[in-house]
């Protein structure tokens, strides 16, 4: 094998040494299985375009890991095995960035949830194809780095569409969710940079989707015609006032973690709780198991250059989250709010112009066709102000009515942001946790997540490195509007007054664009024993060095958190206080299934439960056995979340507790269940009412009735719910006619522990939840859904000699 001479002098023998472990396998030194491609023994496959080469080494579990000569050829090689194992998944998410779902599956059906919030393929498409006409992605790309991509970037997303592209010419599609589609077709870079562009404003604008693209002034709205060839209106509204306190709630509610779709946890730990000295990290993100923001394992190499082995999520180039042979790192979805809301008053008797300064600007129409599978094609037309697009709302909850004398524009940073996938590549070369500090800084790219890294050398990190507007608690005090001042403390939404140029985010001097905050304004924690982020603030990253400091935007100080939240300070802190850590206590602590709310509150449902229940002493009994874990085989688990569920649900915050929160004491407040408020005895009542009628046995064990099922197999799942404060997170689907929790919406999904002992690879374990692939047909569609139900790991080959004495090895060879 060949491959053009890209490396630097230095690398050049290490190359040669990896040509000639290939060429062992080629020769067939090992097994002849080990061989052949992914069509099975005997077949050799050899992608490539136009010059674009890689070789794809699978190892156990269809994890690939991809040898590239260059940034292209990486690319070329991670699109070609992303569309081996989810090219259904990959080609629904490029027709959703192209604005054809209603073409393909009609206007009213449902749209792709993982890349905006849209609730039809109406609204989806009239946002997408609104991007695409107006040039907003060819734009960004054409921005100089550092504020726009790199030409490494630029090289990855061309290499990554020749190889999609590739894999389709190639291949047939045995997936039944788009085999003989006609909207499964080839892709270009561009499509590559839009569905990067979805992911970075998922945060933003993807919030508002509806409202963008239902947003139409109050004249057009009264003179509405019927749907057709012309601008379909849509239902309209009559002007409103925004009530301030219940859309404070609303927005609070639309950015708490505990409504997310998406979460996480991780923790890094200094060597001074270690067995070694060295550091570790334990990430668990917790995303959709089904869809377009599920991750993919893979290994990505160029000699001399990177190698980094981790997940992506689906789409992307770059592994997100993972490790090299020096540094493991993770993300979490953080609490900063990356938009806000413009306030607009309109010039009397023109609703499509506003003023600022005293001066009438107008707005920019945007004229949007979408054609429709099931009918006329519909035109709408969006909206557009100096500060960003004009919305009727964010989401359902939260209207934002467009008067005769008040419209509301939305500022999302993250429109103008190509650089996430910049960031990852610099986290992936970094050699320590001071060089993923200096990524965040040189790339400032990542929109809504957090970062937490550990070394080799023993360091510990987290950066709370957003891309967020420039909103400093200064600037909302001076410039709020009358609803701004109920909604920023609230949700940390800044409606700020739209009338004054004074009242625009500012801009740091060390920001790579205008309006955003620069690094030196983020929370960060260095070398503490531990570092946490459970989807919280920052505040409460290590518990005895609390963070204070940063603006309301980043998220609030000094407020209860989440059970998610205490439950994890508790383990990790009683971990580093032990001290003599090792890469199996992580593993550990991932399967530990304690449920803090029992912890808090089993007691006092047991000692109440006989006056609350008196015709049920079989209930009392089964929560008094339980062991207070969400583990497959726990009794009682399945009737505490059931009763759980229904008493938070039903009974305010305020009422829940006897102690009320400190934040003087802010892991062990609030706590004391208040069993004398009228809403527990009915929850205890309904939880063991519903399981009698589902014919589900109150001690059965969990993992019974919390399953998912592959191929037509139960599969049982372990771990609990948001409200319970589960470490390992699943938010089930709940059919009591098929038997319980029979799927998993989202939680736990690509899980890394992470160490070093010394030695030139890294000690790590992973696990991908839902396994590789989305096709029944692959035999990688449901093997890591079993190793999770029986809480078992993959032990990762990152070194060349691991990876060529997989047995499991199997090469996609390419010959230049």
């Amino acid at each position: 094998m060949h491959l053009r001479p890209f490396f630097p002098r230095r690398s050049r023998g290490r190359l040669a040494l990896v040509g000639a472990a290939l060429a062992a396998v080629t020769a067939g030194l090992l097994p002849g299985a080990a061989a052949a491609g992914p069509g099975g023994p005997g077949r050799e496959d050899r992608p490539s375009d136009r010059g674009l080469s890689a070789v794809i080494r699978y190892t156990e579990y269809g994890v690939p890991h991809i040898l590239a000569g260059g940034y292209a050829d990486l690319g070329f090689g991670t699109g070609w095995a992303q569309a081996a194992d989810q090219v259904c998944v990959l080609a629904d998410g490029f027709v959703t960035v192209n604005g054809e779902r209603s073409r393909h599956f009609g206007a009213s059906g449902a749209p792709d949830g993982s890349l905006s919030s849209a609730t039809t393929n109406l609204a989806s498409d009239l946002y997408f194809r609104g991007v695409k006409e107006a040039g907003t992605v060819e734009a960004l790309l054409r921005t100089p780095a550092p504020a726009g991509p790199s030409g490494e970037l630029k090289e990855l997303m061309r290499g990554w569409a020749a190889g999609y592209n590739a894999w389709l010419r190639k291949n047939r599609i045995t997936d039944p969710a788009c085999a003989g589609a006609g909207w499964v077709r080839p892709v270009t870079a561009l499509d590559v940079a839009r569905r990067g562009f979805a992911v970075s404003v998922l945060g933003g604008q993807g919030r508002a989707v509806d409202g963008i693209a239902a947003a139409r002034p109050p004249a057009v709205a009264a003179a509405r015609t019927p749907k057709g060839p012309a601008e379909d209106t849509g239902p309209g509204r009559a002007a409103e006032d925004v009530d301030p306190e219940r859309t404070a709630e609303a927005a609070r509610a639309l950015f708490a973690a505990s409504n997310a779709t998406m979460g996480s946890n991780a923790v890094a730990f200094s060597g001074a709780t270690t067995a070694n000295g060295r550091g570790l990290l334990l990430g668990n993100p917790h995303y959709p198991w089904q869809g377009g923001r599920r991750f993919w394992q893979s290994q990505q190499t160029i000699p001399g250059e990177l190698n980094v082995s981790g997940a992506s999520l689906l789409g992307t180039t770059v592994v997100g989250i993972g490790f090299n042979d020096r540094v493991a790192w993770s993300h979490t979805v953080a609490t900063g709010v990356p938009m806000n809301l413009h306030q607009l008053t309109l010039v009397p008797g023109d609703p499509t112009a506003y003023l600022v300064d005293g001066k009438a600007e107008r707005m920019t129409a945007r004229t949007v066709t979408v054609t429709d599978r099931d009918g006329a094609p519909v035109t709408r037309t969006q909206w557009w102000t100096r500060y960003g697009p004009v919305t009727s709302g964010l989401g359902a909850s939260l209207p934002l009515p467009w008067t005769e004398t008040t419209a509301y524009a939305l500022n999302d940073p993250n429109a103008a942001n190509l650089r996430g996938s910049d960031t990852a590549l610099g986290l992936a070369k970094a050699r320590s946790t001071r060089d993923v500090a200096e990524a965040l800084r040189r790339t400032q790219g990542l929109p809504w997540v957090n970062t937490i890294a550990a070394d080799s050398s023993g360091h510990s990190y987290f950066s709370q490195s957003q891309v967020l507007p420039r909103i400093t608690d200064e600037l909302a005090e001076r410039c709020s509007t009358p609803l701004g001042r109920v909604v920023y403390p609230a949700s940390g939404v800044a409606v700020l007054d739209g009338s004054r140029a004074e009242c625009a985010p500012g801009s740091d001097p060390d920001a790579v664009q205008p309006g955003i905050f620069g690094p030196s304004r983020m929370p960060v924690v260095e070398d503490a024993p531990y570092a946490l982020n459970s989807n919280d603030s920052a505040w409460l990253t290590n518990a005895e060095r609390p963070v204070t400091g940063y603006e309301r935007v980043f998220g609030t100080i000094g407020t209860p958190r989440s059970l998610r939240t205490r439950g994890g300070i508790e383990d990790v802190a009683g971990m580093a206080a032990r001290g003599r850590l090792t890469v199996a206590d992580l593993q550990r602590q991932q399967f530990a299934n304690r449920v803090p709310a029992a912890g808090l509150a089993a007691a006092d449902v047991v000692a109440a439960c006989p006056a609350a229940l008196p015709a049920e002493p079989e209930a009392c009994r089964v929560l008094a056995a339980w062991d207070r874990t969400m583990d497959s085989d726990s009794r009682g688990a399945l009737l505490f979340d059931r009763f759980w569920r229904r008493f938070t649900s039903s009974v305010p915050a305020a009422q829940q507790w006897k102690v009320p929160f400190s934040a003087a004491d802010p892991v062990r407040t609030p706590r004391g269940l208040d069993t004398g408020t009228a809403g527990f005895a009915k929850a205890l009542a309904d939880a063991v009412a519903e399981l009698r009628a589902a014919g589900i046995a109150l001690d059965a064990p969990l993992r019974d009735h919390q399953f998912v099922v592959r191929g037509g197999e139960r599969i049982p799942v372990s771990g609990g719910t948001e409200s319970l404060g589960v470490w390992n997170k699943t938010e089930p689907v709940w059919n009591a006619a098929g038997g319980g929790y029979v799927e998993v919406a989202h939680g736990t999904s690509h899980v890394q522990a992470v160490g070093w002992d010394g030695g030139r690879c890294p000690v790590a374990r992973t696990l991908l939840t839902y396994s590789q692939s989305s096709n029944p047909a692959s035999p990688h569609f449901a093997d890591q859904t079993r190793l999770y139900a029986g809480e078992r790991w993959v032990t990762s080959r990152f070194c060349e000699r691991d990876i060529l004495r997989s047995p499991a090895l199997r090469v996609v060879r390419v010959r230049d």
